[in-house]
């Protein structure tokens, strides 16, 4: 017998029309915190210290220190979601915005491993060809092969809806596209209490296990599999993990169970409603987004560069485990390894690391 599920309330259940007019997740820093951030980036530049060796103590930023509590509280009990706007990026280099950004990741949270190499910030930018490297399956039906999220991630076309292998992922933007590019988020609440309204049948469907493959992160071989919910809970919470192009590239294997009919509708109703309940943004340079991937969607609208005139995306990715996150189903085990409240947990580790999942 099917359970008997009611709506979820609480301020994660946002649509994009009431998010619009929501102040309380974007803050804009002041002139005093902006020139605090570049008279600690260049205090760190001065000492000779690599970008990799910055954090909360040899890169001490007291005034985004205060807002760490706000931050991490609107996160794990708000609406999700936080854009902190005028980090002074202008007059720093790459590699001095990246020793910035590492330490306002470990003064919000601890910033995780997103490699096997145990890269901690990425750039995310059109790699052209290269980002193929990234996992391809070889499909006979899929023209060019089956390109993991990763590969497409290092590229300039869309994303689809997806959550990330962390608590919270965090975006940096340096340098806007000529032309798209655009951010795109959704409550996963709010697309569970819609669900629930127009096809409860499909919703149940969401709590059940979907088979996903492993291809393009730390396993090459696309046969490794792991079993998941798209949708479950734990001490009363709500979390979701979703990634379709994962559950995809499983259907590509015949060893693996198939996927119900139902179960394939229920996730075109969910990449539906994630459409029309979502939020539009564009990051501008100097903006910070921070999203709770238990709680959240988002995806990326195709976008063009300039070579001739400069004008290339490029944002720096921070994966970051919270002090204050959420307790995780058992099912979770598979992908952040300790589901434990507070927990370091999740990315995508070294061999040799002691946080290897």
């Amino acid at each position: 017998m099917a359970r008997q599920r009611t709506p979820l309330k609480g301020p994660f259940a946002w649509t994009g029309k009431s998010l619009a007019d929501e102040p309380r997740w974007k803050l804009v820093l002041d002139a005093g915190q902006a020139g605090e951030i570049s008279s600690a980036i260049a205090e760190f530049a001065r000492s000779g210290q690599n970008w990799h060796e910055a954090n909360r103590e040899t890169l001490p930023l007291p005034g985004i220190a205060s807002l760490g509590d706000d931050i991490r509280d609107e996160l794990e009990n708000g609406l999700g979601l936080f854009r902190l706007s005028g980090v002074p990026i202008n007059d720093h280099s790459v590699d001095e915005l990246k020793a910035f950004y590492l330490s306002f990741g470990d003064h919000v949270g601890i910033p995780v491993s997103q490699t096997l190499e145990g890269e901690r910030i990425m750039s995310i930018e059109n790699e052209g060809t290269k980002s193929n490297d990234y996992g391809i399956i070889d499909d006979k039906e899929t023209a060019g092969g089956f390109r993991s999220s990763r590969a497409r991630a290092f590229s300039n076309a869309g994303l689809r809806f997806h959550t990330d292998r962390c608590d919270v992922v965090s975006l940096l933007c340096v340098q806007q596209a000529r032309i798209g590019g655009h951010s795109k988020i959704a409550s996963a609440v709010a697309i569970h209490n819609a669900m629930l309204e127009r096809r409860p049948d499909l919703l149940e469907e969401l709590f059940t296990d979907y088979p996903r493959s492993r291809f393009g992160e730390e396993v090459n071989d696309a046969s490794a599999h792991y079993m998941l919910p798209v949708f479950t809970e734990r001490d009363g919470k709500f979390a979701t993990h979703y990634s379709r192009t994962y559950v995809e590239a499983a259907q590509t294997n015949p060893d693996l169970p198939r996927l119900r009919s139902s179960q394939n509708e229920a996730l075109d109703l969910l990449a539906e409603l994630a459409g029309e309940l979502c939020f539009e943004m564009t990051l501008a340079p100097g903006d910070i987004q921070l999203l709770n991937n238990h709680v959240l969607y988002h995806a990326r609208d195709p976008y063009e560069d300039d070579a001739s005139s400069g004008k290339r995306r490029m944002l720096l990715r921070l994966w970051l485990a919270m002090p204050n996150s959420r307790a995780l189903p058992e099912s979770f085990e598979v992908l952040f390894g300790n589901i434990e409240p507070g927990a370091i947990r999740g990315g995508i580790w070294p061999p040799e690391s002691a946080y290897r999942i």
